[in-house]
């Protein structure tokens, strides 16, 4: 997806062209441009590999308030007219999204052809993400673990044809991430994402201002571990198998209590600390330098209001909801005896 970018878009095309050859004849690639821009349509021209796809908007979309920012309703104009071209009229069964602000990890086209069985199997998945808003490297250790999540992460990110007819008739005029984020439209299911990201995003300069860029983008971690993804079994990411082994790891952590939690960092093993509130949630995660944000009631990168993390080790701190437990089928009876 580009519109204005040339550079940036010469960076993404390069990192996805370093890895894409033994996938080629299975991930066709494409480059959709919204406008008119000469530099990004020739530089999109310039790449034989990637067909190039031109989006004019002849009649340019009116922001709902007065000094809104044009650009996220030309973005989400932009993003239906593509995703129609490719699923509607080209019939592909899934689409991989990336920004023209990305690079991907040398494991990136792996990951989804493994991942992509999941949505098939599992009606409660409706996408796979490459990305982890807490993927900053000192909080991600393993390279080949896995998650679900209720919160969309979007940037680098697989859905299916299927999932694209849900969305496209009420698709929304602006904001389509954070739409696609509120519980009217995920309708209690989940999203695959990594421990560790496969792809990291560079756009210090766009749309967004370069929004979280400094204290949050610029320090994740991108995957440099070749994983054999066709090997793993990923059977535990189906709704009640991971469900179920989520559980035990918070049930068998060590529970610290708010106002003690930079005990977390002294103690040997998983530590969970509860919170009650928004305010509560955003004060911890400002002590552990985690995203504050919440969207629709839900934390970045949350399951069932646990947010979990490592701390430089491969010990994990999850930050859990006052009714998290409950949400995992974990009974107090069992907690107070452990």
């Amino acid at each position: 997806m580009s519109c204005n970018r040339a550079d940036y878009l010469e960076r993404t095309i390069t990192s996805v062209l370093r890895y894409h050859v033994p996938f080629a004849s299975k991930f066709p690639l494409f480059i959709s441009q919204d406008g008119d821009d000469k530099s990004v349509r020739m530089k999109a021209r310039s790449f034989y590999q990637f067909s190039h796809m031109q989006h004019i908007d002849p009649d340019p979309p009116k922001s709902n308030h007065p000094g809104e920012n044009i650009a996220y309703y030309k973005i989400a104009r932009h993003y239906k007219w593509a995703l129609t071209q490719l699923f509607d009229k080209q019939n592909f069964q899934r689409v991989i999204i990336l920004e023209d602000d990305m690079e991907i990890s040398l494991d990136f086209f792996d990951y989804f052809e493994a991942t992509a069985p999941l949505l098939d199997q599992d009606s409660s998945l409706v996408a796979v993400s490459s990305w982890n808003d807490n993927g900053q490297k000192q909080f991600v250790q393993d390279p080949e673990l896995l998650y679900r999540s209720d919160f969309f992460p979007g940037l680098g990110w697989m859905l299916t044809k299927t999932f694209w007819a849900e969305l496209s008739p009420k698709w929304p005029k602006a904001y389509w991430d954070d739409w696609l984020r509120l519980k009217e439209n995920r309708k209690g299911r989940q999203f695959i994402r990594p421990e560790v990201c496969r792809t990291y995003n560079f756009g210090e300069h766009g749309s967004s201002y370069g929004q979280f860029f400094k204290q949050y983008l610029e320090t994740i971690k991108l995957n440099d571990v070749l994983v054999p993804w066709k090997s793993k079994n990923l059977s535990y990411l189906l709704e009640g198998e991971f469900q179920k082994q989520f559980a035990a790891l918070v049930q068998n952590s060590v529970p610290i209590a708010a106002n003690e939690a930079a005990k977390a960092y002294n103690i040997d093993g998983d530590v969970r600390i509860e919170y009650e509130s928004q305010s509560a949630f955003q004060n911890l995660a400002k002590q552990f330098g985690i995203f504050e944000e919440w969207k629709d009631g839900i934390p970045r990168t949350a399951y069932k209001g646990v947010v979990v993390i490592r701390w430089q080790t491969s010990r994990r701190i999850f930050l859990v909801a006052s009714d998290s437990l409950l949400q995992l089928g974990i009974s107090m009876d069992r907690v107070a005896r452990t």
